[in-house]
């Protein structure tokens, strides 16, 4: 008794079980654990959302005062319809693409472009942009679909990097191997980065897709795709395998 109160005396809370203490540390690392699984699985989805939430209303605001009132469905309804400016988009390129792939539509568009070639600065941008949007649209064209790795800075060290065409012109001109246009994007922003000239023997192709090769980049290398490399080279092998295996039991058949 004489202890305990001389204990209580000098203010000393008592010590709590060690049990506890590890189960309450336990406890937090689970709650830590699945806040950030939750994170993990709400993320991806909740941004795509709200990115194409602000797609939305932004063409919207856009598009849908350009639509006259007595074809506006929003004149008959007492509230406004989401996404009646992107169906009224999306219909108006449709019909504007028919146009075009027609005769009278393809002279119209050149002589729009001869139009445009006699503006000094409106010309260069108009040049630009078209390239761009043909060579990344196009469904003829794979050249970005292809991911390679390319020896950047210096030996030694890989990067890696986006075929977007066959180098043509002055360039290719100028040296005996065939060169290759390759896109070196930045870390987390892939819209930026580097146009290099490299030598087609000096790449190392890649089995991922162009999607698998943004995402790496973007995560900075925390998300790396399967290796398909050694996955056919399994198959090939179970392959070779299952045809050895058949092969005494055929022979003993025939004898």
């Amino acid at each position: 008794m004489a202890s305990n109160d001389s204990n209580r005396s000098d203010g000393q809370a008592p010590t709590r079980p060690r049990f506890f203490v590890r189960y309450r540390a336990s406890l937090l690392r689970r709650l830590r654990t699945h806040f950030l699984t939750g994170i993990i699985a709400t993320a991806p989805i909740g941004l795509t959302l709200y990115l194409a939430w602000v797609l939305v209303t932004f063409v919207d605001r856009v598009v849908t005062p350009l639509i006259p009132a007595a074809y506006n469905p929003n004149t008959y309804v007492p509230f406004d319809i989401p996404g009646l400016g992107l169906i009224a988009a999306i219909i108006l390129l449709t019909f504007i693409g028919f146009i075009t792939a027609n005769f009278l539509g393809r002279e119209f568009v050149a002589l729009g472009e001869r139009i445009v070639d006699r503006m000094p600065v409106v010309r260069s941008v108009y040049g630009a942009l078209k390239q761009i949007f043909e060579t990344v649209l196009a469904q003829s064209s794979r050249s970005f679909r292809e991911v390679v790795l390319v020896e950047y800075p210096r030996r030694g060290i890989w990067a890696v990097g986006f075929v977007t065409s066959t180098t043509e012109g002055e360039i290719q001109t100028l040296k005996e191997d065939t060169l290759v246009n390759v896109f070196l994007p930045t870390t987390p922003n892939p819209t930026s980065g580097f146009l290099l000239f490299i030598p087609r023997n000096d790449l190392i192709t890649l089995h991922m897709t162009i999607e698998e090769g943004i995402k790496m980049v973007i995560s900075g290398g925390i998300v790396t795709p399967p290796n398909k490399r050694l996955q056919a080279q399994a198959g090939a092998g179970q392959t070779a395998a299952s045809v050895v295996e058949k092969e005494p039991e055929s022979d003993g058949k025939l004898r």
